[in-house]
């Protein structure tokens, strides 16, 4: 089967219940500074983008998903890790 290009994001985010300092920073002394009093909450969190061949969209999910658990590109204990195909 031939190898296609995929466009693959990770994005790395404190668990939920995880205090997130930097979206807190974010939200108090940018947001709400700035006059943005409808905006109530904000995470931050790490995007990663990744073009890979692959035979298919699953494959190439499952491969980055599998990077990043072996490469420990986030921290289990302590983040969530989301994958997903774009465009």
């Amino acid at each position: 089967m031939p190898l296609h290009s995929y466009t693959v994001e990770v994005v790395v985010e404190n668990k939920p219940l995880a205090r997130d300092p930097e979206g807190e920073t974010i939200h108090h002394n940018l947001i709400l500074k700035g006059g943005y009093n409808q905006v109530t909450h904000v995470r931050a969190g790490k995007l990663l983008r990744m073009s890979v061949n692959a035979e298919s969209p699953d494959n190439a999910r499952d491969l980055v998903k599998r990077l990043c658990d072996d490469l420990r590109i986030y921290n289990p204990a302590a983040h969530t890790c989301q994958v997903r195909i774009v465009g």
